[in-house]
């Protein structure tokens, strides 16, 4: 009897654990279903022809009207603007220019997305019905394309708002090409209780559709110095009466170019380039000092720093040698030393699944590392991130030019591309948030 209750039990419990299995696999199922009509209708509302040709509207009122680091205060009006049509909420003034706008319950789960805003002291040389109107300023780095963008995306957000399981802050950010603007809206709470946040950059190393990334280290971080060696000057036909600081430069420029070809792993690619050497103004007289100049990357954290280190080390101790004395600046008032951006892997690969639905798998890329930098990184040293490069190379339209060209040009076709990339990421990730917070709280 005993056994024949054992025996009922056991199938009992098999049949259970089988509709369990069933019921799970259907609500993932479910689920996915739910996750590609989103992902769907987020990509019909970002093609919609009104909504393309709003977005084309606002990229080239920006593109006309460039303004420098800290000074997007049109720029800022005009986001403003757009929001308050679109009726989403927001503040600002954030780091003086910068909006924070935010879109779903107001409550958590939050995650951002940010576009920078200012433009270059470029001269634009691109004959185009809406060239740049201001003399000597053009958007040469695609973030009057970027905001454009992060609005087409507040606009698709908007839509779909009851079904955002949380809360996205949108980003607005001054001055990314003097490296101040991450800094000054972090420090003015723009990712306060954000556990999660993405960016995107325009990039004509890939075909319009295309986008890539990659997880862990992907751009360097970037450092700049400037040294001014003291000796002591006096006509060069008499040198043993002076202390020749030119000397002291020149030993300094061969020891530097030391720590990357003898102390550093090859495996571990880094940059040390000195570019700016400048010492006195006759022929005939060695000057009192000289002064050279450099930039340093590294994409390593660990391995940025220590280059610092060594920078400073060779050059005060070669100055020493040469019997002048070295006064050394890292320009961090003028421009501040941007860590490497490391993309976080989770961020990565969620925002890799979200470009393979709107894109497909054969247009998402893993890029490789460049030397280049972006003050992103400051938000990926607090929380975690992930930036996407967003291809927009055309060679039939000839909009192959590099970013900071005055040839430089965007195709437009990546508005409603980045839009939904955008919007398809937030709304995704939070729903992955939300089911995270409350298996936790079961």
């Amino acid at each position: 009897m005993d056994l024949l209750y054992l025996s009922l039990y056991i199938s009992c419990a098999i049949i259970n654990m089988g509709f369990a299995s069933s019921l799970q696999s259907f609500q993932y199922m479910m689920s996915r279903s739910l996750n590609s009509s989103i992902a769907d209708e987020i990509v019909q509302l970002a093609n919609l022809p009104e909504t393309v040709l709003w977005m084309k509207d606002i990229r080239r009122q920006i593109h006309e009207h460039p303004e420098l680091a800290f000074e997007e205060f049109n720029t800022s009006a005009l986001i403003r603007r757009n929001l308050d049509e679109i009726g989403v909420e927001y503040r600002w003034p954030v780091a003086d220019t910068g909006v924070i706008a935010s879109i779903g319950t107001g409550a958590p789960p939050f995650i951002a997305l940010r576009a920078d805003m200012d433009a270059l002291p470029i001269q634009e040389l691109v004959e185009w019905e809406h060239k740049s109107k201001l003399e000597g300023k053009m958007h040469a780095c695609g973030h009057d394309a970027h905001v454009t963008m992060l609005l087409g995306a507040a606009r698709i957000l908007h839509s779909i708002k009851s079904t955002l399981q949380g809360t996205v802050v949108l980003i607005f950010q001054p001055a990314e090409e003097r490296g101040e603007g991450a800094l000054r809206m972090i420090k003015e709470g723009a990712i306060e209780n954000v556990e999660a946040i993405f960016s995107m950059h325009l990039a004509t190393q890939f075909p319009t559709g295309v986008v890539a990334s990659r997880a862990g280290e992907f751009l360097a971080g970037c450092g700049g110095f400037r040294a001014k060696i003291c000796g002591k000057g006096g006509h060069a036909a008499i040198p043993q009466d002076t202390v020749d600081p030119i000397l002291a430069a020149a030993a300094s420029i061969i020891s530097l170019q030391n720590i990357v070809s003898r102390e550093t792993d090859p495996l571990d690619s880094q940059v040390l380039s000195v570019s700016k050497v400048s010492a006195g103004s006759a022929f005939n007289v060695i000057p009192d000092s000289a002064l050279i100049a450099g930039t340093f990357r590294a994409f390593k954290k660990k391995g940025f720093n220590a280059l610092k280190q060594r920078i400073e080390e060779i050059i005060v101790n070669q100055a020493a040698v040469s019997q002048c004395t070295a006064e050394l600046d890292f320009l961090e008032g003028e421009h501040p030393r941007i860590p490497p951006t490391v993309n976080d892997e989770r961020v990565y690969e969620h925002a890799r699944h979200v470009s393979s639905q709107i894109l497909g798998d054969e247009n998402v890329k893993v890029a490789p590392q460049y030397m280049g930098s972006e003050d992103f990184a400051f938000y990926l040293d607090q929380i975690p991130g992930s930036l996407l490069l967003i291809g927009t190379r055309n060679e039939k339209a000839r909009y192959t030019h590099p970013a900071h060209s005055p040839f430089y040009s965007v195709d437009e076709d990546v508005f409603p591309i980045g839009a939904a990339i955008h919007a398809a990421f937030a709304h995704s990730y939070l729903l992955n948030l939300t089911k995270e917070h409350q298996h936790i709280s079961c």
